[in-house]
């Protein structure tokens, strides 16, 4: 293999693998991007066997071929190039990477080495708007858990209707559900219409969330027997989707809440911010003391102090106190520009509902299970 390629072209491609390789690996191969080049153009792809990523980018080919090289190593090497054309040849000793007055040699594995990886049949089961799914990644990646004995609750679960999707993620202690109409209702989910769910690993999220920060065209969405492909703006990122029974999340949704107050998110989010500093470092619990017009934000603990920040409301209800874990309100409160936002609950909460306020274009609701301290 001998080309030449552009060093920006070629660096934000291998940008976008970094994420896929991983560092620690007992298969070498996995930490390697695999290069096909041929008829104008380099064809990447990268794996951990999970998640994938398939990419290219435009090149003058010398001489066709295919390697493997270090993800991590060549994008380093890349990234520190002066802006000008990078050269990439195979020869007995290895792999040359020359720019400018730069030369290095690379070792690479055996291509036959890299694991196959499950191509997409074409046949896309739905086109998905950009934002949209953009919006409902952002918004529902922070739920999930990161304890791998629960391993179903290590992804969210996509809910493919015919006029409408949802992306909902949950640790067991609180829970984030995105609503997204389809415009136009697209192709149809299923042969027999109903709404087809599957669960995206959390890594699959995170990658898919990097691919849709820049760029612009709908999403080609198809599913494999046991993988998903996502088709975003000619890169193709494929997940295999995790084997298990997501819990049934619309139980703990609450209904018929009849408390609601409405706080301005800046100030909310700086007086928890503030309180949590003295905080208990294990349970990291702040207290809502709900009264006439105020909002009290308490903290205390043996170790510390106590904290106290009083927030004006319009609220009339009965005097009540409920208490969180201060990071699930500030993950909340992260994920949103909203000017405000609103608390829901009953007199006897067994789960609190808080919601932005504002939003278009999706519905958003965030259940949090209150703390006993």
């Amino acid at each position: 293999m001998d080309l030449v390629v552009k060093k920006n072209d070629l660096l934000r491609e291998l940008q976008l693998f970094q994420g896929i390789v991983e560092r620690k690996n007992t298969i070498p191969i996995l930490a390697n991007v695999l290069m096909e080049a041929k008829e104008g153009e380099i064809r990447m792809l990268a794996t951990d066997l999970e998640v994938g990523l398939r990419s290219r980018c435009e090149a003058a080919v010398e001489k066709a071929g295919s390697l493997t090289l270090p993800a991590k190593k060549l994008y380093e090497i890349v990234k520190a190039l002066p802006e000008t054309d990078v050269r990439i040849a195979e020869d007995k000793n290895g792999v040359k990477v020359a720019a400018d007055r730069f030369d290095s040699r690379m070792q690479t594995l055996p291509k036959e080495d890299f694991p196959a990886v499950p191509e997409a049949s074409g046949a896309v089961n739905a086109t998905l708007p950009r934002s949209a799914v953009r919006e409902m990644v952002a918004k529902t990646q922070f739920a999930i858990t990161g304890e791998d004995t629960r391993y179903f609750l290590n992804g969210a679960l996509f809910i493919l209707g015919t006029t409408s999707m949802s992306l909902v993620a949950t640790d067991g202690h609180r829970l984030a559900l995105v609503n997204v109409d389809r415009k136009g209702g697209g192709s149809k989910p299923s042969k027999d219409g109903e709404d087809v769910r599957a669960i995206l690993p959390r890594k699959t999220l995170w990658e898919l969330g990097k691919l849709l920060t820049e760029g612009e065209g709908d999403i080609q969405y198809e599913r494999g027997e046991n993988h998903l492909f996502f088709d975003v703006g000619g890169r193709m990122l494929i997940s295999r989707m995790i084997d298990g029974q997501f819990p049934a999340f619309e139980r703990v949704i609450p209904k018929g809440n009849n408390k609601r107050i409405e706080f301005e998110r800046e100030r909310l989010t700086n007086a928890v911010r503030r309180v949590a500093l003295l905080s208990n470092e294990r349970s990291r619990a702040v207290k809502f003391q709900l009264d006439k017009g105020k909002v009290e934000v308490t903290s205390s603990s043996p170790e510390f102090g106590e904290a106290k920040e009083t927030l004006a409301v319009d609220y009339s209800d009965g005097s009540m106190q409920i208490c969180f874990n201060a990071q699930y309100v500030m993950d909340f409160l992260g994920a949103f520009d909203t000017d405000t936002v609103a608390l829901e609950l009953k007199d006897e909460v067994s789960q609190a509902v808080m919601k932005p306020i504002g939003t278009e274009g999706y519905d958003y609701t965030y259940v949090i299970m209150p703390m006993r301290v």
